[in-house]
C-alpha cells in the first residue's frame, strides 16, 4: 500500500484536484443518504470527499464506514475534517479511531504544539495515513487569528504555523482559495514541499484558476456543489475549469 500524499495525488492525476466538502449544514436524518448519492453521482470529478465534525457525529458506526467503504470503491480518498487539537494520547486514539472507520487523512489544528504536531504525523505515516494541518482558514474572520503578530519577529500566525507543517513533514496544509496571496506565499516558502488544500472555492468567493495559478495543490468545494440545482452539473462544470 502506498502512502496518502502519493494515493491523492495519483487520483487527481487522472481524474482532478477537486475534493467535496459534504458539510451539509441542516440536520435532517438522510445525510446518509444524500452522502452516498453524492459519491455515487460525483466520484467522475473527484479525488476525494472530506465530511466535517457536525456530519459525522450524527451518523453512526456503521453508517460511516458503509460511506468510506463506497468512497474507495468509487476511487476516491476520504478525509476527517475534525480540525483535531488535543494532548499526545487523546490525538493517538482519536485518529486511531478515524482509521477504523475508514478514514484515510485528518485535519489537524497546529495549535496542539510542534512536538504533539510532529508526533501525530509520525504516527500516522507509519500506518500511511495522512494530516493535514490548517495554516489560514477561508472565512474572512480568519485574518482576525492567522494574522495575528506573534513571536519575537512579530510575525503573522500561518507563518509558524507554515514553518511547523514543514520541519513535521506534513501531507498538507490548509489555506484558503480567498487568500490566494498567501497561497502563493506559503508555496514559495514552503518551496513546493507542501501540498495546498483550498477550500472558499465558489460561494465564498474563491476562483479556481487564480488559486490553482497561485499554488494550490487541491481545490475544496461544498456549497457550490452541495447547494446548486443541478450538483452533477455544478461539480462538471468545476471540473472542466480544473483543466482550462
Amino acid at each position: 500500500m502506498t502512502s496518502y500524499k502519493q494515493r491523492i495525488k495519483k487520483i487527481a492525476s487522472e481524474k482532478s484536484p477537486l475534493i467535496l466538502a459534504n458539510d451539509y449544514d441542516d440536520r435532517r436524518q438522510d445525510l446518509e443518504s444524500r452522502t452516498i448519492k453524492n459519491i455515487r453521482e460525483l466520484h467522475k470529478y473527484l479525488c476525494a470527499i472530506k465530511l466535517n465534525f457536525h456530519v459525522l457525529l450524527p451518523l453512526g458506526q456503521k453508517q460511516i464506514q458503509k460511506i468510506t467503504r463506497l468512497a474507495h470503491d468509487s476511487g476516491l480518498q476520504t478525509i476527517a475534517d475534525i480540525k483535531l487539537n488535543d494532548i499526545g494520547n487523546t490525538n493517538n486514539v482519536t485518529v486511531e479511531t478515524l482509521w477504523d472507520l475508514g478514514f484515510d487523512a485528518v485535519i489537524v489544528n497546529p495549535m496542539m504544539g510542534p512536538e504533539n504536531l510532529g508526533n501525530l504525523i509520525k504516527l500516522s505515516h507509519k500506518n500511511e495515513k495522512g494530516v493535514i494541518s490548517l495554516c489560514h482558514m477561508s472565512s474572512p474572520e480568519a485574518k482576525v487569528t492567522y494574522e495575528l503578530q506573534v513571536g519575537a519577529k512579530k510575525s503573522p500566525l500561518y507563518h509558524m504555523f507554515l514553518e511547523w507543517a514543514t520541519k513535521m513533514h506534513s501531507d498538507g496544509i490548509i489555506v484558503g482559495a480567498t487568500f490566494p496571496d498567501i497561497v502563493a506565499f506559503c508555496k514559495k516558502k514552503s518551496g513546493g514541499s507542501l501540498n495546498i488544500y483550498s477550500p472558499g472555492i465558489g460561494t465564498q468567493g474563491g476562483d479556481i484558476q487564480k488559486t490553482i495559478s497561485a499554488g494550490s495543490d487541491y481545490l475544496i468545494v461544498g456549497r457550490s456543489i452541495l447547494t446548486a440545482k443541478d450538483p452533477v452539473s455544478a461539480a462538471r462544470s468545476l471540473y472542466e475549469l480544473c483543466k482550462n
